[in-house]
């Protein structure tokens, strides 16, 4: 893939800064979001989630190699390598994949050096000029206009560490479930004392090998940094530490499930919460909240914790034996619901096709309950028949979360590889109703199963190792999209019209009482 040292060695006597990046892309297409150079050419396009023109470039330099024979000279100027100028990650369009190994010299760090040398450099100034404008101009606080374009300056971004967009849309998500986010920025600092670092607070890097961390502890510094008004994005570098320490299956830079990362996530922070930290039980703080009463809180793998409060529900799971009729009931708590997208709506419909049902969330929950009968490799073994019969299955909702989770499957597996459901699925902005799913809706009052959506995790591209995830979350009323290092202010339209991988509805009541928890 590196085959050539060359163009490296070219990119470091002729790297473009980062504010003649931004010059460039104006200058091509009118966009200064995610800027890529080429590391052959040191040319620079956006990236493929903007306008495209970086993939643009390589495929331009394939054309001349489609009508005669490649040489050698032509097989060095394919510009098929180029570096985020951004996250510095450096990816191959040939291979269609991000580089995780350098040359024998290294020489790859050494542009992304030089790289983050330019920035430094270029921007100080910038940043001293926008920081003495923000203070003097009397536009409102939160937006700022910049060529005719509105920017969000009160939400801040997470910068990409080398596909970890995954992790970025769920911290984005999270930091918008209210309840949730309020009652990790109100926890008192960590002091992780460890020889040299007593007394002050160690941050950490991948590159570290102190065992002392704390999951909670650097989620609570990633939240705090959200939402303050930087224009500058937030590394998480010190909480993807924590999560390769902790979370081997995430140790790379390969692009992860962002559904996945979000349960291991939420696992690992309700194990570190029921354990106790400088002397201080996390479960013992929750406990004192008067707020949470025990109605409201669902146990799983333990003591209650903020985030089985928040996001804890349970499901009752019916079966019934279709020879003798014998009915079995369990309990089973859920932190989310993964909610199968119904086969009738999976056909890929061509363009001409613009008629015909669209798919909604409440198919997808009507799936999950509906009753349906066992196929014969899940034979419900039965007591009274004392063997495995045929049976049927039906899942109620016992109690509903103060924060709902849906997850939609657009990945499954087929017999060589694991293929994505590209359907379009309508969903609520409010008013989500979920009285008809409860086991006992009587019991339910008007209003408390309405839900509100609070946050859509979107995964763009085609396979589940590949592709990219945003997310759009609502914050004061006004909607955003989060795109790793990039914010900007959306509307509900545009949001409405994204094909959900994972959707965050708050219970109505919930954000009533927020200031409460």
């Amino acid at each position: 893939m590196l085959s050539s040292e060359l163009f490296l060695i070219h990119i470091l006597i002729s790297a473009v800064s980062p504010y003649q990046t931004a010059e460039c892309q104006l200058f091509v297409c009118r966009s200064n979001k995610s800027p890529w150079v080429c590391l052959t050419c040191s040319s620079v396009h956006c990236g493929r989630y903007v306008n495209g023109h970086a993939k643009k470039h390589y495929e331009d330099a394939q054309i001349p190699l489609l009508n005669h024979k490649r040489s050698e000279k032509q097989e060095k100027a394919q510009h098929t390598v180029c570096m985020d100028c951004s996250s510095y990650s450096t990816y191959c369009y040939r291979c269609d994949d991000f580089v995780v190994n350098d040359t024998k010299l290294g020489l790859v760090q050494k542009v992304r050096e030089h790289l983050q040398n330019l920035e430094n450099s270029a921007f100080t100034a910038d940043r001293h000029r926008k920081r003495k404008l923000l203070e003097n101009s009397s536009l409102n606080s939160k937006l700022l206009k910049v060529n005719g374009s509105t920017t969000a300056i009160c939400a801040t971004g997470l910068r990409n560490l080398g596909n970890t967009c995954f992790m970025n849309a769920i911290l984005q998500s999270l930091s918008n479930i209210e309840q949730f986010c309020c009652y990790f920025k109100e926890l008192p600092a960590v002091e992780l004392r460890n020889g040299k670092t007593a007394g002050r607070r160690t941050y950490h890097t991948r590159s570290q090998g102190d065992s002392n961390v704390s999951l909670v502890e650097e989620f609570r510094k990633t939240l705090c940094a959200l939402w303050q008004g930087s224009q500058t994005a937030f590394s998480p570098e010190s909480l993807f530490y924590v999560v390769w320490k902790i979370m081997p299956n995430f140790r790379g830079y390969q692009q992860q499930d962002a559904h996945e990362f979000m349960r291991y996530l939420l696992d690992h922070l309700h194990l570190e919460l029921q354990g106790g930290f400088n002397g201080v039980s996390r479960s013992a703080i929750l406990q004192e909240n008067s707020t949470l009463s025990a109605s409201n809180k669902c146990c799983i793998n333990g003591a209650s914790t903020v985030v089985t409060a928040i996001f804890g529900g349970i499901l009752q799971n019916e079966v019934n034996c279709l020879i003798c009729g014998t009915e079995s009931r369990k309990f089973d708590p859920f932190l989310d619901l993964s909610l199968d997208i119904p086969s009738q709506f999976r056909s890929k419909r061509s363009k001409n096709q613009e008629n015909g049902p669209v798919c909604s969330l409440r198919d997808c929950l009507r799936s999950f309950t509906d009753l349906e009968e066992l196929d014969e490799t899940e034979l419900y073994m039965c007591h009274k028949c004392k063997k495995k019969q045929k049976s049927t299955k039906k899942f109620w909702i016992q109690k509903l979360p103060k924060a709902l989770c849906l997850h939609l499957k657009r990945f499954h597996w087929t017999a060589y590889l694991r293929n994505k459901v590209d359907t379009y699925v309508q969903f609520p902005l409010r008013g989500l109703d979920m009285k008809c799913y409860l086991l006992e809706p009587e019991n339910s009052g008007p209003d408390s199963c309405l839900y509100d959506l609070a946050a859509v995790v979107v995964h763009h591209g085609s396979g589940v190792g590949s592709g990219h995830y945003t997310a759009y979350a609502v914050h004061e009323g006004r909607w955003f999209h989060f795109n790793d290092s990039t914010v900007t202010v959306t509307d509900e339209e545009t949001v409405g019209k994204a094909k959900a991988y994972i959707l965050f509805y708050v219970e109505r009541q919930a954000r009533a009482g927020a200031e409460k928890l």
